[in-house]
């Protein structure tokens, strides 16, 4: 498990988030969608970079089942200022099996909250899919669907 050192308020995951998604509009917008995920991951990379955004890629996530560890039993894409989960697709349309990844992830890392984004989409915005894990309390996540008003 990460251990997230400090716990960000709702209005801050919000804007960690927001800057996520502009990220990833960033890059589908420069490459468009069809590429094979492995394309994705480096743009995605720098456009987290140029916002100044610490991040981590290809985070090894640990799985516990009673006194059996599994250590690398996953791998997160990307986790964004140890409170985000980030998994990159790039398939014609999201599952519910994505979401579910998204969700073990989150509970394996502690983070509150992820996003997955399907570069495979015609329009990002259509590919995006938030998922919480024990979001701030008293807050109002948004949508498990969040779509930003235009690419």
């Amino acid at each position: 498990m990460l251990a997230v050192l400090d716990v960000r308020t709702a209005a801050e995951l919000n804007l960690l988030s927001n800057a996520i998604i502009g990220a990833g509009l960033a890059v589908h917008r420069r490459v468009g969608p069809g590429c094979l995920e492995s394309a994705y991951h480096p743009c995605m990379a720098l456009e987290l970079y140029r916002r100044r955004l610490d991040f981590r890629r290809e985070v090894a996530l640990t799985l516990r089942y009673d006194e059996l560890i599994i250590p690398r039993a996953y791998l997160a894409d990307f986790i964004v200022e140890e409170s985000i989960v980030v998994e990159i697709k790039a398939v014609a349309t999201l599952t519910a099996r994505d979401a579910r990844q998204l969700q073990t992830y989150l509970e394996l890392s502690e983070c509150p909250l992820g996003l997955v984004l399907n570069f495979g989409a015609l329009r990002l915005a259509e590919g995006i899919r938030r998922v919480v894990n024990k979001f701030p309390d008293g807050t109002y996540p948004q949508p498990a669907s969040v779509a930003p008003e235009r690419e």
